[in-house]
């Protein structure tokens, strides 16, 4: 019983002398060590996964299957004035798509609908769809109705969200000033690109959960609500707008000129109430948009004013006491030599008063009145009518001009600047000058933007009141018979105002067959309502001098803007009769006179002449 129990008992694993030898005892331990750390291994892991690295994970998988969709806001509105819109969205779609959700076998029929409705070719149309990306627009901005038709078709992977286009109901004519946007709904020019953030409000957001195929199965958080864009008036009178647009637009295209630009400012409120300029664009068609069209000329183009600097240079000799308006300046044969430089007229007009220079724009007489004032003076009084810095419009590339310190000036550079050479400017600043003298003496904030009825307007008194109603006195006789200007009469009112002829400086010097003709006015007188600036760059065609190629859209947008304002004329205008040499069914009376002695008249009645007297009576002695 012994043997057979010593042969059944167990022999210990490592006593083993085969199983020790094949399998040692730290291999064992190795393969135990291992799987324990296996296991702490995968427990690490899992408290990662289950703990710190939660949100990691959760935003991975979501991204799988949840999307979040902006909801565009509503961009505001333009107005003019009175409510007219000058700029609006429209809602439209785009059309996108997921390349690898597109059928490789989409059939051909389809693929051609498709590129038909969006006004593609088929290839175009399917280097989009083959794109390597889980995200590509097919086509931007596509009409609501266009949209419905697409969708209609039925084709897998593409899809469509909601946008808006930006339309512009009076295209180009206020283009300059409402500017655009571009695909995003961003400005990229003039009011749109100034007023950006306030136009544009803030873009909403809604979380919803998808599908494979893209569809919407529910949604996930609460929507963030768009806030829509607010709405900017402007001071711009639509009417205006198209009126001084017309006419500077025939102007240029009757004298062949390279470019034109106007402006009409409310003297009582400092409001611009038409901003124009020529040549322009279309801004809801850019196809062929050239950068010659983008400027904005009125703001961004500056150049030598000419003899429309001489009333201020007046005003500022009448309001030091230094002349008066009936002070004789003798400006000789039309040559005077300061400092070895020769100054002209355009001919002799001896010995005129200080509105006599005025009337005849006479650059001896601007001349001989600024050597009665120190440089200091008329710079000070030149930064003071807003030269040599930027006008503060909140529109973008308004340009400063060129205004040199005083203590740097010549004698004969003080001379020159005196009839507007040595000096640039804007026409927008040009404008904003001479509201001071329109508004006595009283220069305005100068705004595209409508100003609350309730505040009066700030403004800056830079010439006496006494002053500038004589300047404006001086101003109405160069419109006169008289005049340099009688182009710029207005039938009905009485008005006045300056032109200004300027050679252009070209490279290092002046190119004599390149003008710049302007003229800036205001009416009606004596208690002006409205300022006008116009200026026609490099006219080509029959003349070229300020009076005769801008005063007659001076003019024009004169007349029609007061009786657009309800301004009823102060002057009579003699009716027409019209004879009856004019009818052509009796042939026989065209000699017979009219009538009732009635005469044949023009329609343009000749404006009152206002004349200075040359009398030296109680005068102090001629400048010479």
């Amino acid at each position: 019983m012994k043997k057979s129990s010593n042969k059944n008992k167990s022999v210990a694993f490592s006593a083993n002398p085969i199983l020790s030898v094949r399998l040692p005892m730290w291999r064992s331990k190795l393969v135990v060590f291992l799987l324990f750390m296996a296991f702490v291994a995968l427990a690490a892991r899992a408290f990662w996964i289950q703990v710190p690295g939660n949100g990691f994970y959760q935003k991975q998988g979501e991204s799988r299957y949840q999307r979040r969709l902006e909801l565009p806001a509503t961009r505001g509105k333009i107005l003019d004035r009175n409510g007219l819109v000058l700029a609006t969205s429209l809602p439209v779609r785009a059309i996108w798509a997921i390349p690898e959700s597109v059928p490789d076998d989409l059939g051909a029929d389809k693929l051609a609908d498709l590129a038909k409705l969006l006004d593609m070719t088929q290839p175009e149309l399917r280097k989009k769809l083959s794109e390597d990306k889980t995200f590509v627009y097919v086509k931007r901005q596509v009409p609501v109705e266009v949209a419905a038709k697409v969708e209609a078709l039925g084709i897998p992977g593409v899809y469509q969200r909601n946008e808006y286009k930006r339309f512009y109901p009076e295209g180009e004519i206020t283009a300059h000033l409402i500017g655009f946007t571009n695909v995003e709904d961003e400005g990229q020019e003039g009011v749109e690109l100034g007023d950006q953030k306030l136009l544009a409000g803030m873009a909403g957001s809604r979380r919803v959960i998808k599908d494979r195929l893209g569809h919407i199965v529910e949604d996930v958080d609460e929507q963030v609500v768009p806030h829509n864009g607010q709405d900017v008036d402007l001071s711009i009178d639509s009417k205006i707008q198209y009126i001084a647009y017309t006419n500077l637009k025939a102007a240029v295209q009757k004298f062949k000129a390279k470019a034109g630009a106007a402006m009409v400012i409310d003297v009582q409120t400092g409001e611009v109430l038409a901003l124009v300029n020529y040549p322009t664009y279309n801004p809801n068609d850019r196809t062929h948009l050239t950068g010659e069209q983008l400027r904005n000329r009125i703001l961004t183009d500056t150049f030598e004013p000419g003899s429309i600097m001489k009333p201020f240079t007046v005003s500022l000799a009448l309001d030091l006491h230094r002349v008066t308006p009936t002070t004789l300046v003798d400006t000789g044969g039309g040559r005077f030599v300061l400092d070895g430089a020769p100054i002209t007229d355009d001919s002799g007009f001896g010995v005129l008063t200080v509105g006599g220079v005025i009337q005849k724009s006479s650059n001896i007489g601007a001349t001989k009145i600024a050597m009665q004032l120190r440089p200091e003076e008329m710079w000070n009084m030149y930064t003071g009518i807003g030269l040599g810095q930027a006008p503060k419009v909140g529109f973008p590339g308004a340009a400063a001009g060129r205004l040199r310190p005083w203590k740097s000036w010549r004698r004969i550079e003080q001379a020159t600047m005196s009839y507007g050479y040595g000096l640039s400017v804007s026409l927008f600043q040009l404008g904003r000058a001479y509201t001071a003298i329109a508004n006595d003496g009283r220069i305005l904030p100068v705004s595209i933007f409508r100003t609350s009825n309730d505040q009066p307007t700030p403004g800056t008194q830079v010439f006496a009141p006494t002053t500038a109603r004589e300047v404006r006195a001086m101003l109405e006789t160069v419109v006169s018979p008289g005049g340099t200007s009688p182009d710029a009469a207005v039938p009905g009112y009485r008005v006045g105002g300056k032109s200004g002829t300027a050679y252009k400086h070209v490279g290092r010097g002046y190119d004599h067959s390149k003008y710049r003709a302007s003229f800036v006015g205001m009416a009606p007188m004596p208690n002006p309502r409205i300022v006008v600036a116009v200026s026609v760059d490099e006219p080509t065609a029959g003349s070229h001098f300020g009076g005769q190629v801008s005063g007659p859209v001076f003019s024009s947008i004169v007349g029609d803007t007061l009786r657009s304002l309800n301004v009823p004329p102060d002057q009579p205008v003699k009716q027409m009769v019209v004879s009856d040499e004019m009818n052509p069914a009796k042939p026989a009376a065209a000699s017979q006179p009219a009538a009732n002695g009635a005469k044949k008249l023009s329609t343009h009645a000749a404006p009152k002449k206002l004349q200075i007297s040359d009398s030296t009576k109680n005068r102090p002695g001629v400048v010479r």
